[in-house]
């Protein structure tokens, strides 16, 4: 196929997840090849809703959301115009995705495919019911991707059941990443660790910038590494009106997992004697650490700005996202973290070049 045949299907693909909404799941009779795949995806939304204790229905449909609204023609264009795949000699990518957020290695797994590759993918058990639908329904609209796709079985151990591939995107923890370094040696690599986002406060925010930020706090209940797990604010900021802003996300507290670490944590804290400040469905402690509990907020003062530039480029390794308005460079916009464009690339490393360039 070439670069505008495979952009065409990944269009096809995003009318397909379009009819997945959290308003409701509504069948469109019009779109090709969309049976048996319509009704398949909607049994394994619920399966995954109940295979994954984290994967709330709410947020499952919030993610296949933000693909349907990724994969439109104008943002494929945008995506795929830097790039020359013209030359680009087919090989195998192994793919050891992440389990943390529905779908979350899916933008490596379409960046692979769209650059003229062979995928073979290593799914998280947390996270493998969704993607096999997904991908036997690209197989059906493009049939030339029938042997570009291969899902292997589950397993504990994602590293040692990969074989036969030439180049591997891996992302895991601090701890995996330095195995997979090991064990990927020889072999073209992209290797993820954790990173944690942040978010700078000045004071003067308003209640819907707050509000806003709540989104990116919470959604997925934190899991995820553009969730903003530490806010840094200026000495003798005043919590109040952040607490007052982000209060409509009170019934994440339901969640029993969530409500668990809620209350496991607080009462290590207390324990502990740290001080703290909570609403009843989040902690705020004094941390000067990026990745907080889940359930869990850190923050740090600050008094000089430019000195908090230097302390975020010194962390930048760790850090995904810096969330602000106007006051730090390369910031992202409250309410904006899960919402990913396709050219904001995992770590700052732009995959597509990669595959274009280095496999």
């Amino acid at each position: 196929m070439t670069i505008e045949q495979r952009r065409e299907k990944l269009e096809s693909l995003g009318r397909f997840l379009s009819q997945f909404k959290r308003q409701g799941i509504e069948k469109n009779e019009s779109l090709p090849h969309n049976d048996p795949y319509f009704e398949i995806l909607k049994e394994k939304i619920e399966s995954a809703v109940h295979h994954n204790g984290w994967f709330s229905l709410e947020n499952v449909l919030f993610s296949l959301e933000q693909w349907s609204g990724a994969l439109t023609s104008d943002n494929l264009q945008k995506w795929l115009s830097g790039y020359d795949f013209s030359e680009v000699e087919p090989k195998t990518v192994g793919i050891i995705m992440a389990g943390n957020i529905p779908l979350v290695g899916f933008h490596d797994f379409i960046s692979v495919l769209v650059s003229g590759h062979r995928v073979l993918v290593k799914q998280s058990s947390n996270d493998k019911l969704l993607l096999p639908v997904i991908a036997d329904y690209l197989k059906a609209v493009a049939p030339e991707w029938q042997n570009k796709i291969e899902l292997l079985p589950d397993s504990t151990d994602g590293a040692s059941k990969m074989t036969n591939f030439d180049a591997v995107i891996a992302t895991g923890s601090n701890n995996t990443a330095r195995y997979f370094e090991y064990y990927f040696s020889g072999k073209p690599s992209i290797i993820r660790k954790n990173r944690n986002s942040v978010a700078v406060l000045t004071g003067n925010e308003t209640s819907e910038e707050l509000l806003a930020l709540a989104e990116d706090i919470f959604r997925y209940y934190g899991l995820g590494c553009r969730n903003v797990s530490k806010l840094y604010v200026p000495k003798n900021y005043d919590f109040n009106a952040f607490f007052e802003a982000v209060y409509p996300w009170n019934p994440i507290i339901n969640q029993a997992k969530y409500a668990n670490n809620y209350d496991y944590n607080k009462a290590v804290y207390l324990m502990s004697q740290f001080k703290l400040l909570e609403n009843g469905f989040l902690i705020l402690k004094e941390d000067k650490s990026l990745n907080s509990p889940i359930a869990t907020l850190f923050y740090e003062t600050y008094e000089d700005m430019d000195a908090l530039q230097q302390e975020l480029d010194s962390r930048k390794e760790e850090i995904q996202c810096v969330v602000g308005k106007h006051v730090v460079e390369n910031e992202v916009s409250f309410g904006q973290t899960q919402h990913p464009q396709l050219w904001d690339y995992a770590d700052d490393v732009d995959t597509l070049a990669f595959l274009s360039q280095k496999v």
